[in-house]
């Protein structure tokens, strides 16, 4: 049996990166009314660094994934309830979903700076000084993005890796700014930047 496509296809697919864009617009404007430091991270720091060089490289990405202080949690929790968002933690994940009925895929995730993503990551995530003010919103550096994509090292950021190695904001100098295991690790990126 033939599967039946909605006709309105293509224009759900520009919805969804539409929304994750929108999610990350409030986020920051939410934090920055505020006075709340934040930045940027995972794919949506990955596609603003890859759009600088080639926005044909840009992966789409659902996941919103902000850094913040431990300290400022419960600042950025109001901020997030003045904008239509609650907070809840599940599996050692703390989230933000839209009210009245936000999904974890269209949640937004925090990370902790300073802090270990996982008790087995090899370094904690960046300070918020390894960030830098993009366009629309503060960004992680892209030192400190790489050292957290080689940290998680899942698929997808492999992946991320590889794209900014296609488009040249990574080179074969890079692994020594890293410990021995992230730079064995972008080194094994840098071997095989298609595979």
């Amino acid at each position: 049996m033939a599967s039946v496509w909605p006709p309105d296809i293509l224009d759900r697919m520009v919805r969804a990166v539409e929304k994750v864009r929108e999610r990350v617009l409030r986020t920051a404007r939410a934090l920055e009314a505020r006075n709340i430091p934040y930045a940027v991270v995972g794919g949506n720091a990955v596609g603003a660094h890859v759009a600088r060089i080639d926005e044909g490289s840009v992966r789409n990405t659902r996941d919103v994934d902000i850094l913040v202080r431990r300290a400022d949690l419960d600042a950025v929790k109001k901020a997030m309830d003045a904008i239509g968002y609650d907070f809840a933690e599940t599996s050692n994940v703390s989230l933000f979903f839209e009210r009245p009925n936000g999904k974890p895929s269209e949640g937004i995730q925090l990370l902790f700076a300073g802090e270990k993503v996982k008790p087995t990551d090899p370094v904690p995530a960046p300070d918020l000084t390894e960030s830098e003010r993009g366009v629309e919103f503060q960004v992680l550096s892209l030192e400190a993005l790489v050292r957290m994509k080689l940290v998680a090292y899942r698929l997808k950021d492999r992946v991320h890796l590889q794209d900014m190695v296609r488009v040249g904001l990574i080179d074969a100098l890079w692994p020594e700014k890293f410990p021995e295991l992230l730079a064995e690790r972008l080194r094994e990126i840098l071997a095989n930047p298609d595979e």
